[in-house]
């Protein structure tokens, strides 16, 4: 584990960590090590990094009643992780087990989860190869089946978003795709959205992932039944469960929430209104009720 200098106005602590195979992941490192309060490993979404968990990790690090913990992993090929020269290697089970490798450097053993689409993914997958490290899991906006619409939506941009000479084109590039899930931001939100998932290099702004990240999108027939991960969740039947549904969700539907409350028997709701996939986890109420929730979990 190799962290980086902190500064002063910095909130966290960036750490790099090796994987099993030696690929360097990064992850932010909000909050006391010492705290007696649980702490939280945050996962990000398919093409995501760990900004997006930055005003929940500011959030519950600092909290003046319970601070904690809080470390936001990047998967490799996202963020300031290292990229795999070998694409295949981006797959859900290789991530899990990353995960699963990188605990220990960073001190965690039981931990809570919030798992933001592929995060909640990777989460559910944990839940059946290692669910003795699981205190309780925040799955936003996630579940067992996926939506077709959604995965279609992510086919065609995954890899394929248009080349920007300037934030402003990035902001809008990122309103054009994401409009229908967010139809109530504002342009600084927009632009805020855009410093979240692009990155400027040597004068250039990019999408903050390996391209490499569009090819297990190039075989999946939408035409088909996608595979569906109903062992997978039912392993977090005994788990302590909030599930964070956005309104305008084209991946989580509401007949898969449905179905998910019936099955498992540990599970809460939170219905973010306004708001797709994924809910950005800033707003009072989410990070109220994600406080809440692992309050009243025990390391």
């Amino acid at each position: 584990m190799t962290p980086t200098d902190t500064s002063p106005h910095q909130s966290w602590r960036d750490v790099f960590v090796s994987t099993d195979d030696g690929l360097k992941l990064h992850a932010r490192d909000y909050g006391p090590k010492t705290s007696s309060a649980l702490p939280v490993l945050c996962l990000p979404g398919l093409t995501r990094n760990a900004r997006d968990f930055h005003i929940l990790a500011n959030f519950l690090s600092t909290h003046d009643k319970n601070p904690r913990r809080v470390v936001a992993l990047e998967s490799r090929g996202r963020g300031r992780s290292e990229w795999d020269k070998n694409w295949q290697n981006y797959d859900a089970q290789v991530e899990a087990r990353d995960v699963l490798s990188v605990m220990p450097a960073l001190g965690l053993n039981h931990v809570g989860i919030v798992g933001t689409s592929r995060g909640g993914i990777l989460t559910m997958i944990l839940a059946v190869t290692r669910p003795g490290i699981l205190a309780g899991v925040v799955l936003n906006d996630i579940g067992p089946v996926l939506g077709g619409k959604g995965l279609a939506r992510i086919k065609g941009y995954v890899g394929k978003t248009p080349k920007v000479h300037s934030w402003e084109e990035a902001a809008q590039v990122s309103k054009n795709l994401n409009k229908g899930q967010f139809p109530d931001l504002d342009d600084q939100a927009w632009m805020a959205f855009a410093r979240q998932t692009y990155i400027e290099e040597n004068g250039k702004i990019r999408p903050d992932y390996d391209p490499a990240l569009s090819r297990p999108f190039e075989s999946l027939d939408l035409t088909k039944p996608v595979i569906t991960l109903w062992p997978q969740f039912e392993a977090l039947r005994n788990i302590e469960t909030l599930v964070i549904h956005g309104e305008n969700s084209d991946l989580l539907e509401p007949e898969t929430l449905a179905e998910m409350e019936r099955r498992h028997n540990k599970m809460d709701i939170l219905e973010s209104p306004g708001e797709g996939h994924a809910p950005l986890l800033e707003d009072a109420n989410s990070t109220n009720k994600i406080y809440n929730f692992f309050s009243k979990l025990h390391r």
